[in-house]
């Protein structure tokens, strides 16, 4: 028989049913986006677009369900949604925004090739799947927070969420530094560069180690299979992409880029 709690639980094995072919896909396949973007994936939309439509579902989706839950009411339930929200208000409407800026600034350099791939198209069908993703997602942790978790009987729920917090804080200022620095350099013209100082001088992508420390803060936070099956996905998702970015440096500087610089984890990887 159908019940809510059937489709949460069906829809959690779902995450992490699409997390395997994840990771593999993009092992094998870059995502056509950004430095790496390719003809045939179809029609693009410009990216601020793509990022707005794509991000969306985690916002309008959690306030439409947030309020139908047992732990709407309840003081725990609605701060430990709020980082997660935080983030996303970020990615929806902060960061698209930002981009449209940043495109427009650059106006004068587009003659530049490396600037006009940059610069290219976002692919619907690329963002089509984002925005499917995010569905699932935003569905399970916002259900998850409002409806299935027992915040009334977690002693140790503040500790946790204290500790969380802290990690998932640190990750956020690492992904909006590296997202503001690459943002500079588009806004010099003049192609890509190599990125310098921070967590650059450790890994090729501080953007993506930051996102993946949001989510294991919030992971710990919630202490939840729904929190930990997005922790997964996006080191199932990000890592790989990393992978692709470090090798495009290496390809494009050569000799001039940092040898011992990782893709993502610092010292690691």
């Amino acid at each position: 028989m159908f019940s809510d709690q059937n489709f949460f639980q069906y829809s959690l094995l779902s995450l992490y049913l699409i997390t395997p072919p994840t990771i593999i896909s993009l092992l094998f396949h870059t995502a056509p986006y950004g430095k790496h973007h390719r003809p045939g994936w179809g029609p693009t939309i410009p990216p601020p677009l793509a990022w707005f439509l794509m991000e969306s579902p985690t916002i309008w989706l959690t306030f439409l369900i947030f309020p139908h839950g047992n732990n709407y009411h309840k003081f725990r339930a609605q701060i430990l949604i709020f980082p997660f929200l935080l983030h996303y208000l970020h990615r929806t409407i902060i960061y698209p925004l930002r981009l449209l800026i940043n495109t427009h600034s650059r106006k004068t350099n587009i003659d530049s090739p490396s600037v006009r791939k940059s610069a290219a198209g976002f692919p619907v069908s690329v963002a089509l799947m984002a925005f499917g993703f995010n569905l699932l997602n935003g569905y399970l942790q916002s259900r998850w927070v409002s409806q299935y978790a027992d915040l009334d009987g977690d002693e140790w729920f503040w500790w946790r969420f204290a500790g969380g917090l802290v990690i998932f804080l640190s990750g956020m200022y690492a992904n909006l530094w590296s997202d503001n620095m690459l943002m500079g350099l588009k806004r010099e013209g003049g192609g890509y560069k190599i990125p310098k100082g921070g967590l650059f001088e450790l890994v090729s992508c501080p953007n993506y180690f930051g996102e993946i420390l949001e989510w294991l803060g919030w992971a710990l936070m919630t202490c939840s299979w729904a929190g930990f099956a997005f922790f997964v996905y996006t080191c199932a998702n990000l890592v790989p992409r990393a992978g692709a970015n470090h090798k495009w440096y290496l390809d494009k500087f050569g000799e001039d880029y940092p040898k011992n610089r990782k893709a993502v984890i610092p010292f690691v990887y």
